[in-house]
């Protein structure tokens, strides 16, 4: 296979993608290749990444723990700080149990390879992650898709289905920052003969989680928790499924302990500090200043902020703009986001200054021009 000729036509359509190395800590402010920059397209909603309090404990982790957990969790990398974690994410999210998972990616994979012999459709948002495309297609069953946030989409294809079924959706999207009504679709799923699923990975930490009953409940602890991981929550007989049937859960070595020490750290000040309070705040204050000076941002109440430019060289041109001028905004274009919908996906976080959003949109709007 000739792969210069395939990364030179990314390049030719301005779909290449590249990396930038961070030189210290993941925060607000960040440095790449020796230039200091604000940084607005990290997941790391509530600054808890570089919190003193949370790498206090992960260092306390590290002396009690040692740095790797050794094994799968079935063999014997499941460890006290493991199954401490895993009981007060169940209590936190008001469920009987939760299980942890190494990554988002591999507990969505994990959760279909389970079903994989007890569902016969699978019905999925039309913007859904792409582990949840992968994963569909893991389990052999066709992508059938209903149209975004749209109700009377996915009635209709609900009417052609038969047997037993499940509907995933995320609750906040990824690249749009709206949400779900979980309400909504589990009346769906009650009235029909199937199952709900929510990938809760930018919501969790920010929104408290609206879980009905026996649904399934996935969310990610590498955003607003600051750590790593993630876990599936719901009713004991599920979870104890998912560890007799999911293959990523029984074939992967547990993540380090010590992340579940730190974790432990990010979930109490995720109930008890302020830091939900100050993201908020952003929030409002970035769309009231975005509206006053006119610019397109589309209306979202979560940490997601999306400018969408529609041309991918032009969202290429934007974010370079404000890269020289001390501002990090990744392009995102497609497949990440449908054709012709290229945007600036402005991320924002608890600890981000006012004057440092007011600079960002400024320079923005002097951006697109």
């Amino acid at each position: 296979m000739d792969f210069s000729k395939k990364l030179s036509d990314l390049k030719q359509q301005h779909l290449h993608r590249s990396r930038k190395t961070v030189d210290g800590a993941q925060d607000t402010q960040i440095i790449i290749d020796g230039k200091s920059l604000i940084n607005f397209c990290s997941n790391d909603y509530l600054s808890l990444a570089n919190h003193p309090q949370v790498k206090e404990a992960f260092k306390e982790g590290v002396n009690e723990y040692g740095v790797g957990s050794g094994a799968s969790h079935l063999v014997s990398g499941h460890s006290k700080a493991h199954h401490q974690l895993e009981e007060a994410l169940a209590e936190y999210t008001g469920q009987s149990r939760a299980l942890l998972f190494s990554t988002g990616y591999t507990a969505n994979l994990g959760i279909f390879s389970a079903l994989r012999d007890e569902l016969d459709w699978v019905l999925q948002d039309k913007l859904n992650h792409a582990s949840l495309i992968d994963a569909n297609h893991l389990i052999g069953l066709p992508l059938q898709r209903y149209l975004h946030n749209n109700i009377k989409s996915l009635e209709k294809k609900l009417s052609k289905q038969s047997g037993q079924g499940m509907i995933v959706t995320d609750s906040v999207f990824s690249m749009d920052g709206d949400q779900a009504n979980i309400d909504d679709l589990q009346k769906i799923a009650n009235n029909s003969n199937a199952i709900l699923m929510q990938d809760d990975a930018h919501g969790f930490g920010i929104f408290e989680p609206n879980i009905p009953q026996n649904s399934i409940y996935m969310a990610t602890l590498g955003k607003a928790a600051g750590t790593m991981g993630a876990f599936v929550a719901g009713d004991d007989d599920f979870i104890e499924f998912l560890i007799q049937k999911s293959r990523p859960y029984i074939y992967t070595t547990a993540i380090a302990p010590a992340i579940c020490v730190a974790t432990l750290k990010s979930l109490d000040l995720i109930k008890n500090s302020t830091q939900k309070a100050k993201l908020t705040n952003n929030i409002d204050f970035f769309q009231n200043f975005s509206t006053a000076l006119n610019l397109p941002i589309e209306k979202s109440d979560s940490a997601i902020q999306p400018l969408i430019i529609g041309d991918s060289e032009k969202a290429l041109n934007a974010s370079q703009k404000l890269f020289e001028n001390g501002f990090y905004v990744s392009p995102i274009r497609p497949p990440t986001v449908p054709k012709d919908t290229a945007r600036l996906r402005i991320t924002l976080s608890a600890n981000h200054t006012q004057s440092q959003i007011e600079q960002l949109l400024i320079n923005i709007k002097n951006a697109i021009q």
